[in-house]
């Protein structure tokens, strides 16, 4: 049987038994079984989407995180044929692989939810990680959302002899390159993509552990460590003996951290300075040990000399300093829609660019915004299309 056509009877019976499982008869431990069921449906529906005849598309999105889902959410509710691009193995990594365990929400579950989908009345106020992750699984599930995994965007243009988005990923696992193409690109890639580590000097010279702040997940294994945090963001203690480096004006820390399972770790719970990273502050005011310092001069070893003419030795360092983005390194023609750092330019259809290309979630609008931005994208399209997108 030629694939196109045993691929949507696959999918559509990988579907009915996900709907049987999901029955409320089902037990907290058969949920969580369901619950790995589930990423494994996604995984196949990835799989069984791949095949060549399958690379076009009215609308391609490149990103799985919440911008990418809210948007491939919205497309499905309106029938829309989409393909999604993501460069990691996982959906939403940010969430799912690069952010630490005691992460919850910054702000009430109701502006944070996706379009056509609350969160369950069963959910805090302020939602944690985990479910967090678990409701973009079951937003996933619900609109057969099924993100073709390991595909770095390489290159992307638009080849105006076909008035087509020409979008060359690399797929990880059989190292090939693989061309898809569309009529209409949302770029979806996030405002957090790429862990950014400033250049200082000696830096290499350090003996200790050095770290972003997406490869911190908790204290424990740190303990009695003399820890440095870079960074002049909003940052979450979990213990006394924190030291803090701004190269601007220093922030006073006022929020806390569960400390669960961190034993004695001297090591705060370090939050990038983007939205998506906030919590909701639990008012302790920095400890007497607690010391905030100056920007970083050089670095000598494990002596980190800082700009008052003061030296400490450390033995970890975690920047917390934020994000860069690479979109504008492969995606050709959006000179007109994102700025040189990759955000969105700021003007009333900041999603909206020429040539039928838009942007979610880069206009520095959160969770929010991710939300709004989804539903404008597919309205739009959705009259695009109705007119005849050439």
């Amino acid at each position: 049987m030629n694939p196109k056509h045993w691929v949507p009877i696959a999918i559509e019976t990988l579907t009915q038994l996900l709907e049987i499982l999901h029955h409320p008869v089902f037990t907290h431990w058969e949920y969580a079984c369901i619950s790995s069921y589930s990423q494994l449906h996604i995984s196949l529906l990835s799989v069984l989407s791949m095949s060549p005849e399958n690379r076009e598309a009215p609308v391609i999105i490149v990103g799985s995180g919440p911008s990418g889902l809210a948007t491939a959410g919205c497309l499905s509710a309106l029938s829309i044929p989409y393909i999604i691009l993501e460069r990691e193995d996982n959906f939403a990594p940010l969430w799912t692989q690069k952010s630490y365990d005691c992460l919850h929400l910054h702000l009430k579950k109701q502006f944070c939810d996706l379009p056509h989908m609350p969160f369950p009345s069963s959910f805090p106020t302020y939602v944690p990680r985990k479910q967090y992750i678990q409701y973009l699984q079951d937003y996933m599930v619900h609109f057969n959302i099924s993100p073709l995994y390991n595909r770095p965007v390489i290159e992307s243009f638009h080849d105006e002899a076909v008035s087509k988005w020409i979008v060359k990923v690399k797929n990880v696992i059989s190292d090939e390159v693989e061309e898809y193409s569309c009529r209409l690109l949302v770029v979806a890639t996030g405002e957090s993509s790429d862990p950014l580590i400033p250049e200082v000097e000696g830096l290499d010279s350090f003996a200790g552990r050095v770290m972003h702040s997406t490869e911190y997940k908790s204290g424990k294994g740190l303990e009695d460590k003399r820890v440095l945090v870079v960074g002049a963001g909003t940052y979450i203690d979990e213990g006394d003996g924190i030291h803090w480096a701004n190269d601007d004006d220093v922030f006073e820390i006022t929020n806390s951290c569960d400390r669960q399972n961190s034993g004695d770790a001297k090591l705060a719970c370090v939050w990038g300075f983007e939205q998506v990273w906030y919590q909701e502050a639990r008012g302790r005011p920095l400890h007497n040990e607690d010391e905030v310092l100056p920007g970083i001069e050089r670095i000598r070893g494990n002596e980190v000399f800082f700009k008052d003419g003061k030296s400490h030795p450390f033995d970890v360092i975690i920047f917390a300093t934020g994000f860069k983005r690479t979109t504008k390194m492969w995606l050709k023609g959006s000179d007109d829609l994102l700025d040189n750092d990759g955000f969105a330019k700021p003007c009333p259809s900041y999603w909206k660019g020429k040539n039928g290309l838009y942007c979610a979630g880069l206009a520095r609008r959160g969770l929010s915004g991710a939300k709004m931005d989804g539903m404008n994208i597919a309205n739009d399209i959705k009259a695009m299309l109705s007119q005849g997108c050439p």
